[in-house]
């Protein structure tokens, strides 16, 4: 399968090079997997706390209600394949496989940027048009605009992807990475990926900083609403109306920034790059639950009614 001449049909996916002991293994596994329980318990709670309330069935809590869904599938998309990669000494991954992760991760993402630039539009209309929130948008609306955030994810995500896809993959066969990231495995790539990599790249920036453009603009026209309340009580009860939404943009975004700065840094080495991979994989969806839960008065009574029921 290594040989030039040979085509390559499966991968074998290493995940951290660093780590090769078992008992470091196991405790990596052990963190790993109590990080990803916790993921999905708390975005099903958000997830069966939207169905089951109809209360709760508005314009923001089913934009809530989608973000938990992205989450609990980008991260299911990836964190079982990095748990099986560690209980194994080589994990393999068909060639199939591997590109269908890759665009189903590429599309997830995608999505959850832009559904958090119609979250700070969301945001924007129960700000700054509160008395006419209601006639702007609705359910139907706000589900037509979630699908169109899905539609674009699939636009933007299916062109690098098919691009790769079309490239020979004749020789070497280790993915140095705990899922099918596209720049990692372009570099597996035997002919010229310099086309399939800048799409790649020019995708992926556009895919962040137009809805970053688009929340700074929607946020810079929510302080100006603020700013003319006259009393500083209807200020800050404003602007508590966006704190959670402004907490997970900050993690998003943060940790996406972080991540970027690090893989520019000269001399790093691989298992610091793929562990902060991790971290931006499994961070957004551990504490979104959390954060939605202690600053959503609505959806802190519904869990607390849950836990109550679950008590009796």
């Amino acid at each position: 399968m290594n040989e030039s001449n040979q085509t390559v049909h499966e991968f074998i996916m290493v995940g951290f090079p660093g780590i090769q002991d078992r008992s470091s293994k196991n405790i990596l596994f052990g963190v790993l997997l109590m990080v990803y329980l916790c993921i999905v318990l708390g975005n099903l709670l958000i997830i069966f706390a939207y169905l089951s309330d109809q209360t709760m069935h508005t314009p923001m809590y089913m934009l809530i209600f989608s973000l938990a869904l992205l989450d609990l599938m980008s991260s299911t998309t990836t964190v079982p394949k990095l748990l099986s990669v560690l209980t194994l000494e080589s994990a393999m991954i068909s060639i199939t496989a591997c590109f269908t992760q890759m665009f189903l991760y590429g599309i997830l993402k995608a999505a959850e940027s832009f559904l958090l630039g119609l979250m700070a539009y969301d945001r924007y209309l129960a700000i700054c048009q509160p008395l006419h929130y209601f006639r702007i948008t609705n359910n139907n609306l706000v589900c037509k605009l979630i699908f169109c955030c899905w539609a674009f994810a699939f636009c933007f995500v299916v062109t690098p992807v098919t691009l790769t896809i079309r490239l020979p993959f004749c020789g070497p066969n280790k993915l140095v990475h705990f899922f099918c990231e596209h720049s990692t495995v372009i570099k597996l790539a035997c002919g010229d990926h310099l086309i399939s990599t800048y799409t790649g790249l020019v995708v992926s920036l556009l895919v962040m900083v137009a809805p970053l453009f688009y929340v700074v603009f929607s946020y810079v026209k929510i302080l100006k609403s603020v700013f003319k309340i006259e009393t500083s009580h209807g200020r800050l009860k404003a602007l508590s109306t966006c704190s959670s939404h402004l907490l997970v943009l900050s993690v998003f975004y943060l940790i996406g920034a972080g991540v970027l700065i690090l893989s520019r840094i000269p001399n790093s080495s691989v298992d610091v790059h793929i562990m902060a991979a991790l971290i931006q994989n499994v961070t957004p969806p551990l504490v979104n639950p959390i954060i939605y839960c202690l600053y959503t008065k609505e959806m802190k009574a519904r869990f607390m009614k849950l836990l109550k029921l679950k008590r009796i």
